[in-house]
């Protein structure tokens, strides 16, 4: 009776194995949000590369993220990128035609660097586009040695299973459909 009690848990085991979502290594504190809100992105960094530190993160925004600003980190230093918009926005009565459209962060010493067995987070905010859907950023990550380019996407859909270096989702919801955030 035991014998078939421990196969059906193994059955059960190695079925749910198959089944289990693959998260990126790179992940967002929140990973939905309301069209149309102020969204505060959360970039959580679980490892390096192969075991070499990370020592740079550098985010690529999607285009509909409008006006970013990235949040300063001790003992890293802080970039943007602006480039001419495809599709010019209003913000506050203006015509916004030039936008953030990558963020990065550099160590700025050995030491600042993040240890492969440790984990930390980076942080921008923006504003989410009106329009409910999937919202995709790719990151690089930078270390000692190596590199990940988290840029992936599904051929259809969202789901990232199979895929090795997903890039990251953000699940932008229809308006009211979610928690706010400011």
């Amino acid at each position: 009776m035991k014998f078939l009690s421990t196969i059906k848990t193994i059955a059960l085991c190695a079925g749910m194995a198959g089944a289990a979502p693959v998260f990126s290594h790179i992940s967002l504190a929140e990973g939905q949000a309301p069209a149309g809100s102020n969204y505060k992105a959360v970039f959580g960094v679980s490892h390096g590369c192969a075991g070499s530190a990370t020592t740079g993160l550098e985010v690529r925004l999607p285009p509909d993220f409008q006006g970013a600003r990235p949040m300063p980190k001790a003992g890293w230093t802080v970039a943007t990128r602006v480039d001419k918009l495809a599709a010019p926005y209003t913000s506050h009565g203006k015509t916004v035609t030039d936008d953030v459209t990558l963020v990065s962060w550099r160590a700025a010493n050995r030491e600042a660097a993040l240890a492969d067995a440790h984990y930390d987070e980076f942080v921008l905010r923006g504003k989410l586009p009106a329009q409910a859907g999937p919202l995709w950023f790719k990151v690089l990550q930078t270390c000692e040695s190596g590199r990940n380019d988290w840029s992936e996407l599904p051929a259809t859909g969202t789901s990232t299973q199979g895929l090795k270096s997903p890039a990251v989702l953000l699940d932008v919801r229809p308006d009211g459909a979610g928690q706010q955030h400011h």
